[in-house]
């Protein structure tokens, strides 16, 4: 359906790509290491640490469908509709993350109000700069395999990235050891992190507008009305084959974040591992994860997104499983079933994002609108409710059940907890996942009907 004169060239995927490099660092080391900063470093209570992620996922949540629709109708002829959001919000991003790290003389809930307020200010420049680069795919090219490709480099970037803040969590460490420093560790490898951050978030701006704003793109983008957002709501609503998209990411989405959450409290206090053996487990996680990205998107080539999706959960499922199983000492066989599951968990970042441009071209056909900012934000604003609800579950789970961060050995009951965390609980979401994937109804096949028709309609226009 792309002809080789409009394909994309390979420095405007790697442009592209690297848009989500400080998405990926950042997320990464908020997600392993934030709630264990707070119950062991700041020394926030688990169920109050939970109730800090909740709200800040809940801003992020609400300020995602405002940042969506407003980039849709931004309006730049330099930049465009969202070149002008990931520039302002770039240096914002940086800044606010490092000052998550910071562990100010406040007690109590003075400390509580510092990382909540911090926390939103981080999450809507995360929106601000990551929103309008993830709506740029399907401005890029409507080709069903260049979008696979596309997103296999942005998420080589986004799995690299994961790496790269976990590699220099592990060289911090060599060079300030000492589990007492892991405040002083966080805050200087996300010093490095919020720098590389905004460097790569400028290199995809300068690196992907030629393509996006060629005529040949401004085509793709239609002179729309500014529709009520319940209208918009209404619409996205009424198209099932999104509904599917959006429970896939949500299930698969939900199961990561959760063990991602728990993984460092499982090696320290389950496992009784060391902070290096928890770091080379997610390392051996990503590492994977990274590796299985070409062999996924060739498999999704050539059996069709489904079919991708459903092996590589099936794959992860006996991963997930056999984190449950081990017992504390066993190193070499953790490593490995974390492997195994890195490589299905590559799936979850691949594929929907893969399977969401070509929803929105199906909304394109229904409407005779394109509303990617929407679209985007709406999938993302469900997927981050569902992780403040997982995240805030979580926590008050470890506190009901007795975790003490001062403590270096845990209660029974918070043991079992942080197991039923690592194991069962991601367990029931990528069982959903596949579920629903099995239902989702566009094919390859139906996405080139929809393409034919698109054309069609734009010729007659024309005429």
């Amino acid at each position: 359906m792309t002809s080789p004169a409009s394909k994309l060239t390979f420095a405007e995927k790697l442009a592209y790509g690297a848009g989500d490099l400080g998405p990926a660092m950042t997320a990464n080391l908020l997600v392993f290491y934030q709630l264990i900063f707070f119950t062991d470093v700041a020394g926030i209570p688990a169920g109050l640490a939970g109730s800090v992620l909740m709200i800040g996922k809940i801003w992020d949540a609400v300020n995602d469908p405002i940042v969506g629709v407003l980039s849709d109708r931004t309006q730049s002829k330099k930049w465009g509709r969202r070149y002008p959001w990931m520039l302002g919000g770039a240096i914002p991003f940086g800044l606010t993350f490092l000052l998550q790290w910071v562990k100010p003389d406040f007690d109590g809930m003075g400390l509580f109000w510092f990382y909540v307020i911090m926390g939103v200010l981080f999450n809507t420049a995360y929106t601000a700069v990551n929103l309008p680069y993830t709506a740029l795919t399907p401005e890029m090219t409507q080709d069903y395999h260049e979008r696979t490709s596309l997103n296999g480099f942005r998420f080589t970037f986004s799995i690299g990235g994961s790496l790269l803040s976990i590699i220099l969590m592990i060289l911090v460490t060599l060079a300030v050891p000492g589990k007492s420093n892991l405040g002083s560790q966080l805050f200087i490898a996300s010093a490095i992190v919020s720098f590389l951050s905004v460097v790569s978030l400028i290199w995809c701006v300068f690196g992907t507008k030629a393509r996006t704003l060629s005529h040949s793109n401004q085509e793709l983008i239609n002179e729309e009305e500014n529709l009520p957002i319940v209208q918009q709501f209404k619409l996205a609503f009424s198209n099932r084959p999104f509904l599917y998209v959006i429970g896939i990411y949500l299930c698969s989405w939900l199961a990561l974040q959760i063990m991602a959450s728990v993984i460092q409290f499982f090696v320290l206090k389950y496992m009784l591992l060391s902070p290096a053996v928890a770091n080379n487990l997610v390392l051996a996680v990503q590492g994977t994860a990274l590796l299985a990205l070409s062999f996924w998107s060739w498999f999704s080539s050539r059996y069709g997104k489904k079919v991708a999706y459903i092996s590589g959960m099936g794959i992860w499922l006996v991963g997930q499983v056999g984190l449950f199983l081990l017992q504390p000492g066993q190193m070499n066989l953790m490593y490995f079933v974390g492997a195994l599951a890195g490589f299905g968990v590559s799936t979850a970042y691949l594929i929907p994002w893969s399977m969401l441009p070509d929803v929105i071209d199906l909304d394109e056909l229904n409407t005779g609108k394109r509303r990617e900012g929407f679209f985007y934000a709406f999938m993302v604003l469900l997927q981050k409710i569902g992780l403040a609800a997982g995240l805030f579950a979580v926590g008050q789970a470890l506190e009901k059940a007795g975790y003490d961060g001062a403590v270096e050995i845990q209660t029974p009951a918070a043991i079992e907890a942080i197991r039923w965390s690592i194991g069962p609980l991601p367990t029931v979401f990528l069982i959903l996942g596949v579920v629903l994937a099995y239902f989702y109804p566009i094919t390859q096949a139906y996405h080139e009907e929809i393409l034919l028709k698109l054309a069609d309609r734009k010729q007659q226009n024309r005429e």
